[in-house]
């Protein structure tokens, strides 16, 4: 029998899973009774086939659990090695560098992907995703008609949209177990850390840096960063724009946070001290409290199980008071 599955599928008992946990329990008088057997547990399993509707609302039928993937995007990628799909990896794209076992994966190249080479590789699935459809419509249908599985994942904007991806990568998989193990740490991880965030007596306001060249740019509302601002109680200078956006260093200066970020110094030579450095930012708090710092781009912004760390080293850059050893 098929079965069909949606976005949307609800993921996160993390309540449930901590009630059982609590003290040790008292000892007690033994006695001669009949101990009744354990009822066998039930265990999630993948169920095949199995009907998605993927980003582009085309319905994409695996018949049989998957052996062998392509993955077209960094954030699939983490994903499907969180689940334990790493041995089933066969290609995955240019700009993957995580874990580090993706170095020695076959590469398909990036916005511009190798369409001949995803064939060759002859996977079961190709995870796609919704952000790649602007240079990557053409190239997908190609695989498509050389018969190929290709999903195409939604592009995700907030801890519940990844929680999403996630589950819907473990259904393609058959990993369902795996994929909702990992939904329910994540969720325990971010209500612990909103928990801690709750302690916080005075919010400070931040400016987080994503690029240099040949504009500042920065993030607002409706982007991960915001998110976890919100989460630690932290105060998004641009939090009152939406999206990417580019801000005059003038308007930094104006704005006066208490912490600057900058996630470019992974590829941007002494990317703090060239901030600390601009002409006007020495009369910015951050600044004159040396309280400039270099957080990894990837745990911030991709849509994947390292959220959670980002969100925590950004908590305890930003109140070290509070979220410090």
């Amino acid at each position: 029998m098929k079965k069909t599955w949606k976005f949307g599928v609800a993921a996160g008992m993390a309540a449930i899973v901590l009630t059982g946990c609590g003290d040790e329990a008292a000892p007690v008088e033994e006695q001669d009774v009949e101990t009744p057997a354990e009822p066998p547990t039930e265990v999630a399993e993948a169920e095949f086939p199995v009907t998605l509707v993927d980003a582009v609302g085309d319905e994409v039928v695996i018949e049989e659990q998957p052996e062998s993937f392509v993955s077209m995007i960094p954030s699939n990628t983490e994903i499907a090695y969180e689940l334990g799909l790493g041995e089933k990896m066969v290609g995955v794209s240019d700009f993957d560098n995580y874990p580090e076992e993706v170095a020695d994966i076959e590469k398909i190249g990036g916005q511009e992907f190798n369409v001949e080479k995803i064939i060759s590789l002859q996977p079961d699935v190709v995870l796609a995703h919704e952000s790649g459809l602007g240079m990557g419509k053409e190239g997908l249908q190609q695989l498509r008609d050389a018969g190929l599985n290709v999903f195409v994942v939604e592009n995700a904007e907030s801890f519940e949209e990844v929680y999403e991806t996630i589950s819907v990568i473990g259904q393609a998989s058959g990993a369902v177990e795996e994929a909702d193990a990992l939904v329910e740490e994540m969720e325990m991880q971010v209500a612990e850390i909103e928990e801690m965030a709750a302690g916080v007596e005075e919010s400070k306001s931040v400016f987080v840096e994503i690029g240099s060249e040949p504009e500042l740019y920065t993030a607002g509302s409706g982007t991960f960063i915001d998110e976890m601002l919100t989460i630690i109680q932290a105060e998004n200078v641009a939090g009152d724009q939406q999206g990417w956006i580019s801000m005059d260093p003038e308007a930094v200066v104006a704005a006066n946070p208490d912490i600057i970020i900058t996630t470019e110094g992974s590829y941007v030579e002494n990317a703090v001290e060239q901030i600390k450095e601009r002409s006007g930012y020495a009369d910015i708090t951050a600044v004159k409290e040396d309280a400039v710092y270099d957080l990894d781009s990837d745990t911030v912004t991709r849509s994947g199980p390292r959220l959670t760390e980002g969100l925590m080293t950004l908590a305890e850059l930003i109140y070290p008071e509070t979220f410090g050893e």
